[in-house]
């Protein structure tokens, strides 16, 4: 999320009642994630569910009349939660999450109980979140809450604010001592780790959260990430203390990190939590929920450097699933369902923002979508690009039952074709082709299938091979044949299939493979082995034809090896084909693959 400004309140005392249920006996510990080799439970698969933070930031009439994020309130939680319980619990949704500001009054001033922990703002939550989440739980779901990262500010209270069950801690001995700042949005001051109250202060919110009822914890402005870095925004220490806090509890709570998290960190969140967000907010902050310029459109090109790293027990967050309810969305029908397409084919958690009272008939039908959840929620990986990142694409994922995941993009602004090339899949011949979106059996194809796409638009399918096993010839890129020019240089590659790859290629940057030998003119699809750490491109061109210039998705990192399918037209014989970076920098190379055949 993206935070208002934040401003001072002071601290309110704790309740009777809180006081009794926190004081009251927990069970042992248990551990909090499937990565560190221990968890049970928590995201086995991608959680599905519910988020308020999407009509809470949105402008759109009549959801926030009392202020910005005066949405949020007990009375809006609830009544979002029946409608979960009734239109989309049966298809997988359980979490009714609740986004930021539930301890901030409508003019977004907090309250904080006697020990520096977050109270719910008597005014937005009257019964209190205890009461919200037994209502929740009282529907067979589960319940969601939010804390930003760090001890906020205003908690602070000249340091003299005691830590529950910790006896002679302050918060003037959680904190450093310059009282720097931290979270995406500098509203909190940085925990100190070295110091032995601290673990104690994040125990204390893990148990209180614990002692509601609580299933989910969204920890938001986490960094390295959130658009901070450096060691002031280092919070990989209070992810490790959350987990442990929780685990303490003994109740298994889903710990979610937000937002934009750096990717360079991604073994210390796949450690210690359940999921992390891999993007800005996907709500534009506008008018309508989401648009598909701010920022729908931004996850095709951040969201292949991550697909390695889900899995069972942590996924990539995309973020909220905003496609249920029409003009409220401010999304076409295309987008839409595009929106829900990469969601499921990248096994990201299916929370949507939308009004669940106001889902129109198109808006059910996405989400309800039982073959398509079962992309998401099922054995799979999750898809990245068979294809560069040019506005017409094809993602894809091979299954453990041998067939394949295919879904087709149109990201133009225009009507376009998209072709998914069966060599591009790994094999050739026949296919047959199941509609995922329309429940339908397409019958066989053959070689490839074409669709004709909106703008904006997609398809999905289940394809299963018919025919046979792809054969290719393999050219490394560090062959001695080949012409290196400008600042092209082979270098070590453990990742690589020879040990070498050819990299430097900016700045007018060649590689050109020579004798590349076909026996029949045309155009083959050339699989091509990259490393790329962020998204570039390059030119490509056989001979002395035309290049065409493609965009190689993000590899994730300068170490992991991934490929893509070219399209590059040759002559009968030998040929040469070039990678040119032209004046921008080009991914690294390992090698290609031609096929034997020529596209059909």
């Amino acid at each position: 999320m993206r935070s208002p400004s934040y401003s001072v309140l002071p601290a309110r005392g704790l309740t009777a009642a809180v006081a009794l249920a926190l004081t009251a006996g927990l069970a042992t510990a248990v551990p909090a994630t499937a990565h560190a080799g221990t968890a049970p439970g928590p995201a086995a698969k991608p959680y599905m569910g519910w988020s308020s933070w999407s009509m809470q930031s949105s402008r759109y009439p009549g959801l926030n009349p009392d202020g910005d994020y005066s949405y949020l309130t007990e009375a809006n939680v609830l009544k979002q939660a029946d409608a979960l319980a009734a239109k989309l619990k049966p298809y997988g949704y359980t979490y009714a999450n609740i986004d930021s500001g539930w301890w901030r009054d409508k003019d977004w001033k907090p309250g904080f109980d006697a020990y520096a922990r977050q109270q719910a703002d008597p005014v937005r939550f009257p019964h209190g979140m205890k009461a919200v989440a037994d209502h929740i739980h009282g529907l067979g779901l589960k319940a969601g809450i939010y804390l930003p990262v760090g001890l906020e500010k205003e908690a602070y209270g000249d340091g003299k604010v005691p830590v529950w069950h910790a006896d002679g801690c302050t918060t003037a001995d959680i904190v450093h001592g310059d009282l720097r700042t931290t979270n995406g949005w500098d509203s909190a001051y940085k925990l100190d780790f070295a110091k032995p109250c601290t673990q104690k202060y994040i125990d204390s919110q893990a148990r209180m959260i614990a002692s509601w009822g609580y299933d989910f914890l969204k920890l938001d402005g986490v960094g390295p990430g959130s658009f901070k870095s450096g060691e002031n925004y280092d919070n990989v220490a209070d992810v490790a203390a959350w987990q442990k806090a929780i685990a303490a509890t003994g109740r298994p709570v889903h710990l979610e990190l937000s937002w934009s998290l750096d990717i360079g960190h991604a073994a210390d969140w796949k450690k210690y939590s359940h999921g992390w967000r891999v993007d800005t907010d996907v709500e534009c902050y506008c008018n309508t929920l989401v648009s598909w310029e701010n920022s729908v459109d931004d996850r095709f090109t951040d969201t292949p450097g991550w697909t390695r790293h889900a899995g069972p027990g942590g996924w990539n967050d995309l973020d909220s699933l905003d496609v249920g309810n029409g003009a409220m969305d401010g999304l076409t029908k295309a987008e839409r369902q595009t929106y829900a397409t990469l969601w499921a084919v990248a096994k990201s958690p299916l929370y949507t923002g939308d009004d669940l009272t106001r889902l129109d008939s198109y808006g059910v039908k996405l989400l309800t979508n039982r073959e398509v959840i079962a992309v998401d929620q099922g054995d799979s990986p999750p898809a990245r690009p068979a294809t560069p990142s040019d506005p017409q694409q094809v993602w894809a994922a091979k299954n453990p039952d041998g067939t394949h995941t295919v879904a087709l993009f149109n990201l133009a602004d225009a009507p376009a074709a998209v072709t998914a090339d069966f060599s591009s899949l790994g094999f050739t011949g026949k296919a047959s082709v199941r509609d995922l979106w329309n429940h339908e059996n397409l019958g066989t194809y053959k070689n490839k299938i074409t669709e004709a796409l909106p703008a904006h638009g997609s398809r999905l399918f289940t394809v299963t091979p018919r025919g046979g096993t792809l054969t290719t010839t393999g050219y490394e890129a560090e062959a001695a044949a080949n012409t290196l020019g400008g600042r092209a240089s082979v270098s070590d590659c453990s990742a690589c299939s020879g040990g070498k790859k050819v990299g430097d290629l900016y700045a007018g940057g060649t590689l050109r493979f020579h004798n590349v030998v076909v026996d029949r003119p045309g155009t083959y699809l050339i699989k091509v082995s990259y490393i790329s750490g962020d998204p570039r491109p390059v030119n490509v061109s056989a001979g002395s034809g035309a290049a065409t210039r493609h965009s190689f998705p993000s590899t994730g990192d300068w170490g992991t090896v991934e490929t893509v399918s070219v399209p590059v037209t040759l002559k009968a014989g030998s040929n040469t084909v070039t990678f040119d970076s032209g004046s921008d920098y080009a991914p690294d190379i390992d090698r290609i693959d031609v096929p034997s055949s020529p596209r059909q």
